[in-house]
């Protein structure tokens, strides 16, 4: 979709889905299993099946005790006064002469993504949970996988109990969301989770359903913000009973809830959801709805959006791109404090405009045009094939003239993973823990801290992680206490971010000024303001050669003193750096970089230096 292109929306109706869809297929009655003081209701959708019964440990799994009566629409319904919560269950549906046993497609908990679902008890003691969710310009995320974050038994995933017990490292390090990897129910054990099998369940190695409350109140109560990553641009493909659901498929493809034409082609299988079938819109907006609702959670991040508005990033899907203007529109309305993410990574700014421009409604993007230009100029491994061209047009990205409509970052688990390492080990891989590795890698640090943006780490950045991600492999711990110093620099550049000595508070404005581009000796200096003035007008010099600097005279946007806030350079970070001499700045009447005033300083090998004024 060309970034100029607003999306079709004639067809569609003011919920999202297509017009010609009937009622009763876009607004469901409660569907899945419905707990209440008498028993549980079960409701699913199967139009094409000629008889369903829901079976389990509450009628011997005897399908003739369990037979369901048909509703208009397609969906099946039975109340069971001898079911319970905590009991495991499924469906058999009869199709024709075939008999199969099916998991429910909004089923909350199952015992694995093979095995039976279980009817899931909802209660559960928040303990008055009033999380409030900070200013988008105040947000540092923090990326993580529960599998692999860490591991109370070195043999298994991590859960969700493990990841708790890192909420102190969290807290001390200073990140404020924390945004999670998905945790849907997937195939075996071991993944990233970007194969939901059940997207309505919590994956049973992790915990579970109750476990990730525990987990989200928990997080709430320490501070943080809670992101969860969704994908629906497909399901599976593997453990996966929503194909051929009700026995229906046409071209041997997915059945009800997918497409079963060229449309069901995506880079992971034919399982792209059909976003045109009013009950699949429904069971992908309340499943988007339910963890803001029953999980709490304050923000989506969405899996590869441009597989859901298009079919190979050239063929559009129109309603794909209605149903996330509609999931969007529903949360802002409902929550709107919360953040939604898109990951597109195709420069297209109508990801973040408003629905009533035309465009998808999500709150800001992952931006190629930070992560791509400065991994490149970090890891190129001679300076004089640094690229201060590529610094300048990646700090001044924006989408739609805002900065926060972009999340920026120098590792991701895409950016690390798939023949890509960590920062660290793409700038020497036989020595990621090296003075080069270090000093780069850091540099990126500081400009996601410090360019406008949202500024997003993947874990391990802080404890210097080497290697590439892996769902079998838990961060480096021991690196903790190995290199203090580097945890205590990403802290350090954390605090500066969100203004916690009250003096660097242009680093969350939206005011961006280019002061000081040194092509030749790879020097780039830059302001950074919100409303303006002392405290808040903040100055950062980044130089990206290996050579330093003993006096090195740069524009300052106003005359004064300058306070040093914080040195890379500095020796108290790593044994590796050099610990080069800098002091606060002095300005004189010396008029350079088109500034009325300038000041000299020294400047450390690949070092980055910020500056303000009292």
């Amino acid at each position: 979709m060309a970034d100029t292109l607003q999306p079709a929306r004639d067809n569609l109706d003011e919920t999202g889905a297509d017009q010609e869809q009937p009622a009763s297929a876009t607004k469901l009655p409660g569907m899945g299993p419905l707990p209440h003081p008498a028993g549980v209701a079960f409701r699913v959708w199967a139009p094409h099946a000629d008889a369903v019964s829901v079976v389990g440990d509450f009628n011997d799994w005897d399908p003739e005790q369990g037979a369901m009566q048909s509703e208009p629409g397609g969906c099946w319904y039975l109340d069971c006064p001898q079911a319970a919560t905590g009991q495991q269950y499924k469906y058999e549906i009869r199709h024709g002469e075939n008999r199969f046993l099916r998991m429910d497609p909004r089923v909350r908990e199952v015992v694995n993504s093979v095995g039976n679902g279980v009817i899931h008890d909802p209660q559960f003691d928040w303990q008055g949970d009033d999380f409030q969710m900070p200013p988008w310009n105040e947000l540092v995320i923090y990326e993580m996988h529960v599998g692999t974050f860490r591991r109370s038994d070195g043999d298994t995933p991590g859960d969700f109990e493990d990841l708790l017990t890192g909420l102190d490292h969290l807290k001390e390090l200073g990140v404020n969301a924390l945004q999670i990897m998905p945790v849907a129910e997937f195939a075996g054990d071991l993944s990233w989770g970007y194969n939901p099998a059940h997207v309505y369940a919590i994956e049973s190695a992790y915990g579970g359903p109750k476990a990730f409350k525990r987990f989200v109140r928990e997080a709430h109560a320490r501070g943080f913000a809670v992101i969860l990553d969704v994908v629906y641009n497909h399901f599976g493909p593997s453990d996966l009973d929503l194909w051929q659901f009700d026995g229906w498929s046409e071209n041997d493809k997915g059945g009800i809830y997918f497409y079963n034409d060229h449309r069901s082609s995506t880079p992971w299988g034919d399982t792209r959801p059909d976003y045109g079938r009013g009950e699949v819109r429904s069971f992908i907006r309340d499943n988007a709805m339910m963890w803001f609702e029953d999980y709490h959670v304050d923000g989506l991040r969405y899996d590869m959006t441009l597989y859901i508005r298009s079919v190979d990033g050239a063929t559009e899907i129109p309603e794909g791109w209605g149903l996330t203007q509609w999931i969007n529109r529903e949360i802002h309305d409902r929550y709107p404090a919360a953040l939604t993410i898109a990951e597109d990574l195709q420069n297209n700014a109508y990801l973040t405009k408003s629905d009533q421009e035309g465009g998808a409604g999500f709150s800001t993007q992952w931006d190629a045009g930070f992560v791509h230009p400065i991994r490149d100029v970090l890891t190129v491994p001679d300076d004089q094939h640094r690229d201060m061209h590529k610094v300048c047009h990646a700090l001044q990205h924006t989408y739609n003239h805002d900065v926060f409509q972009r999340v920026i970052y120098t590792e991701s688990h895409d950016e690390v993973a798939n023949g890509k390492s960590r920062v660290p080990s793409e700038i020497n891989e036989h020595n990621a823990e090296g003075r080069y590795a270090q000093k780069r890698s850091v540099l990126g640090a500081a400009l996601i801290m410090t360019a406008p943006g949202i500024p997003m780490l993947f874990q391990g950045q802080e404890l210097l992680q080497g290697g590439w991600f892996e769902d079998t492999e838990e961060l480096d711990w021991e690196n903790r206490d190995k290199h203090p110093g580097i945890l205590r620099l990403y802290r350090d550049l954390i605090g500066l971010r969100l203004n916690r000595s009250g003096n660097t508070r242009g680093l969350a404005g939206q005011q961006l000024n280019i002061l000081h581009v040194n092509h030749h000796d790879k020097v780039i200096a830059f302001s950074r303001s919100d409303a303006g003035g002392v405290r808040d007008e903040t100055v950062v010099l980044a130089n990206f050669s290996a050579r330093a600097f003993d006096e090195y005279r740069i524009g300052l946007p106003a005359a004064g003193t300058w306070r040093l806030r914080f040195n890379s350079d500095a020796e108290i970070y790593s044994d590796h750096f050099d610990g080069h001499p800098v002091g606060d700045l002095q300005t004189d009447e010396h008029p350079y970089d088109h500034m009325n005033v300038s000041a000299v300083t020294n400047l450390g090998a690949y070092g980055v230096l910020v500056f303000s004024q009292d």
